[in-house]
């Protein structure tokens, strides 16, 4: 089981590693580079087994808040040409941070088994 959190914690910073990277043309680029950054940092602490449960837990609740603060007024997907591009765009954007927030509260609870 060790191996996997390792794998997956390893796939997770690649992942918001490269969400960092394509964030250049957006209109908000730099809010996103450190979301999206420490999250890859948080990956990598908890690659080497140093994260703090406290740590992981309250990067969950930010992440988490932040999907119901950037939610869209009307979901109407996350494709180009599905709607109104500011719904699509606040749509990927509440997706992202949904997916930080899922990963933080993993790296939170196998913190706390672990120990």
């Amino acid at each position: 089981m060790k191996v996997f959190f390792k794998f997956f914690s390893f796939i997770f910073f690649v992942f918001f590693t490269y969400a960092v990277c394509v964030q250049w043309n957006d209109p908000d680029a730099v809010i996103w580079y450190v979301i999206y950054g420490i999250a890859a940092l948080a990956s990598i602490i908890f690659f080497f087994n140093k994260l703090p449960f406290w740590a992981g837990i309250t990067l969950f609740v930010i992440y988490f808040l932040g999907v119901f603060i950037d939610w869209p007024s009307q979901f109407q997907g996350v494709k180009i040409g599905e709607g109104d591009i500011k719904n699509i765009e606040e749509g990927r954007e509440s997706l992202g941070l949904l997916i930080a927030a899922i990963v933080m509260l993993v790296y939170a609870v196998r913190t706390r088994i672990k120990k």
